[in-house]
């Protein structure tokens, strides 16, 4: 029967433990435990303390989301053998979600989660009145929001989020994965206000694109894909006039007007009021040699780079 050390997070405050710290725990078990059962086994046959989440134990709540040698899982999903066998040796870390104030152990604080996931109003809002019989939709239009419909709240895109680490308001990629979900429900009548309220501060052109949410993810939800799908609806909606609406579409004017990418335009598009600030640096960076011409260029291949581009599908 094999055994295993697990090295746990603890924070206990309530019980005169002011700094967290990690306990090591061993257990024999049997080849085909989860991480959750071998979490329920030591609070229940060793330290009856040990503060967890979990409920449903079939990947279908979400509770048990936490950190197994620094990669973010459902405990219930994992098999502690395959962490072993992934990390090389006899033990196992476990800790807390990332990016979120532990309340005791494993436990975290998600009231700052529910709030943003709150402010996306995550719900159908028609217009008009309500209809005499049920909306009927069609499996084509549902099936270009059925991959957002699979995220169940873990959390787990949250403790990954290079985003929310730098900034902790941003409103982070579960909150918008169900802001596409809704924006691109046929039924909803807010679509131009929903994209309105996702840009701005701390909303869709904040990520910093490092696809971790999307790699994360246990439910295959690949938020970040929502969140660029939103950014098309928000041009769609001509809803540009964020910086970071504006930085993308200076990446897009760069291409078709030059077939690559133009960095000295980057600035000006995205920033113009800000952008002199930047100048006596500009300068120093081109006498350096470290910045591209400032001059137009054009790459032999444009016609190219143009059909691809008609090529690309914009819309959603």
């Amino acid at each position: 029967m094999p055994s295993t050390t697990f090295r746990v997070f603890r924070y206990q405050p309530d019980q005169g433990d002011p700094q967290p710290y990690h306990e090591d725990f061993n257990l024999e078990h049997d080849d085909k435990i989860t991480l959750l059962d071998a979490i329920l086994r030591l609070r229940n046959e060793q330290d009856g303390s040990l503060a967890v989440r979990y409920s449903c134990r079939s990947a279908i709540c979400g509770s048990c989301a936490c950190r197994a040698d620094g990669r973010t899982v459902l405990a219930c999903m994992e098999q502690v053998e395959s962490l072993k066998e992934r990390n090389g040796n006899g033990h196992v870390q476990v800790d807390p979600i990332g990016n979120f104030k532990p309340i005791k152990d494993l436990v975290v604080d998600l009231r700052p989660f529910w709030e943003k996931f709150k402010s996306v109003k995550p719900f159908l809002v028609p217009d008009g009145a309500a209809p005499q019989k049920e909306r009927l939709v069609s499996k084509e239009a549902m099936q270009k929001i059925y991959n957002e419909s699979k995220c169940i709240l873990c959390a787990a895109c949250y403790s990954e989020c290079n985003s929310l680490a730098a900034d902790p308001d941003f409103v982070g990629p579960a909150a918008f994965a169900w802001g596409f979900r809704f924006a691109a429900d046929e039924r909803d009548g807010q679509r131009r206000n929903r994209v309105k309220l996702y840009s701005g501060d701390h909303g869709v052109w904040d990520c910093t694109r490092c696809m971790f949410c999307n790699e994360r993810c246990p439910k295959g939800v690949d938020p970040r894909d929502a969140i660029e799908k939103l950014g098309s609806i928000a041009f769609q909606e001509g809803v540009t006039r964020d910086k970071g609406a504006r930085h993308a579409k200076a990446f897009l004017i760069s291409m078709r007007t030059g077939g690559k990418l133009n960095e000295t335009l980057l600035v000006p598009y995205t920033d113009p009021i800000g952008a002199p600030l930047d100048t006596p640096f500009a300068l120093q960076m081109l006498r350096k040699g470290k910045a591209p011409s400032p001059l137009p260029h054009k790459i032999k291949q444009l016609d190219e780079v143009k059909k691809l581009m008609k090529n690309v599908k914009e819309t959603i």
